[in-house]
């Protein structure tokens, strides 16, 4: 099997090069607008491509207002913070993630609880995430949600739609409500991705995206806040730029803030690269089609949509029998210049978080020894 995966990759990708995970394609307008932004000399977080990218984001998104930073951690940190989390706040995430939805709790000086995910959407479970709050939270006369056993305040919940794929984000947002919890979506993987035609991030009351080199668009470096808020929006715009005050010469700020705001050449990039974006879908749900075929006639698992969602098969995803096999996989495939990788590590396995709260990981800890991820780059015509 192994052999005929390798084969089958090359022929997809029509190369006997190496094979990257997910590589980033430039077919567009994208040297035309770097051109014009050199040639303005705007190339910082100042210029007309910033506010253009913006509204196209937005505009595609159907979030009412969308703020560029430096990246997908920036965006997921300020997001956090404009959801009112503080020092010793619990905020519940999913340990099946990447360490920045993790690390942007810890630049709040919070700390983060797991619960797990579902099989299915490899996405926070609705089921686990009412397990933890029936046997942890209450909500006070205050209305804010509390640790029972802590004594902390849950401020927020932060679920994240793995490899592009929508989370059940309704059934979790009944949830936050329920306990009057923020909701917070990490949507850094899955520009492009709906659920029962909503874009993913415009749930909650904030979220974030991602747009690194390895994302189905990319701006080199760079992520967005998006909310349907227009205080926050401010509030945001205001916090990414070192919180100044608008004067045309004094330099004056009135809080404590980041320099987060994204630069006009990045963002120069990301407009061209939004104008290829549903082509860039098109075909990487083609890739997903001709996967699902070859898993099926290979007997292996192929991690799929979910009923009445549409995902951006931003990473393709295998699921394998075992960790043995898993790792077989891995070393044979990576020996043949064709990158695969497993899952990440979990949150609640590393160091820093082993002191953390959580719920059961059962299907954490499943996922982890058996799902792989394949190359899932846009398929380039000849």
């Amino acid at each position: 099997m192994y052999n005929e995966f390798v084969r089958f990759v090359r022929e997809l990708y029509n190369t006997d090069d190496f094979i990257p995970l997910h590589a980033p394609r430039f077919i567009g307008k994208e040297e035309e607008y770097l051109l014009e932004t050199i040639d303005s000399t705007y190339v910082s977080s100042v210029g007309e491509y910033v506010n253009r990218f913006e509204d196209i984001v937005s505009d595609y998104t159907g979030s009412k207002y969308a703020i560029a930073t430096m990246n997908g951690t920036s965006a997921l940190h300020v997001s956090l913070l404009l959801a009112g989390v503080q020092h010793n706040d619990e905020v519940i995430t999913q340990s099946l993630t990447f360490i920045a939805t993790c690390n942007a709790i810890r630049y709040c000086n919070a700390e983060p609880v797991f619960v797990d995910v579902d099989r299915e959407t490899l996405g926070m479970s609705p089921s686990g995430l009412s397990d933890f709050l029936t046997e942890n939270a209450e909500v006070g006369d205050d209305d804010l949600c509390r640790n029972r056993y802590t004594g902390n305040i849950i401020r927020a919940c932060v679920p994240m739609n793995t490899f592009g794929h929508p989370v059940d984000i309704n059934s979790i947002k009944s949830l936050c409500d329920k306990y009057h919890i923020t909701l917070v979506e990490d949507a850094a993987e899955s520009l492009g991705s709906f659920n029962n035609d909503v874009h993913t991030g415009t749930t909650g009351k904030l979220s974030a995206l991602s747009f690194n080199g390895n994302k189905i668009i990319t701006t080199g470096g760079g992520g967005m806040v998006l909310t349907n808020e227009e205080f926050i929006a401010k509030r945001a715009r205001h916090i990414t730029t070192t919180a100044k005050k608008k004067h045309r010469w004094e330099y004056e700020h009135d809080d404590t803030a980041y320099n987060y705001r994204m630069p006009n050449l990045n963002a120069a990039l990301g407009l061209a690269q939004m104008e290829s974006l549903e082509s860039f879908i098109l075909n990487k749900r083609n890739i997903a089609k001709l996967y699902s075929e070859w898993c099926s006639e290979n007997g292996v698992t192929f991690v799929k949509e979910a009923e009445n969602t549409k995902s951006n098969y931003w990473l393709n995803a295998f699921l394998l029998d075992d960790r043995m096999q898993r790792d077989d996989f891995l070393e044979h495939t990576n020996s043949y210049s064709v990158m695969t990788r497993p899952a990440w590590t979990p949150m609640h396995k590393l160091t820093m978080n082993k002191q953390c709260l959580s719920g059961e990981l059962k299907n954490t800890e499943y996922l982890v020894d058996r799902l792989v991820n394949v190359p899932s780059s846009v398929v380039l015509n000849d």
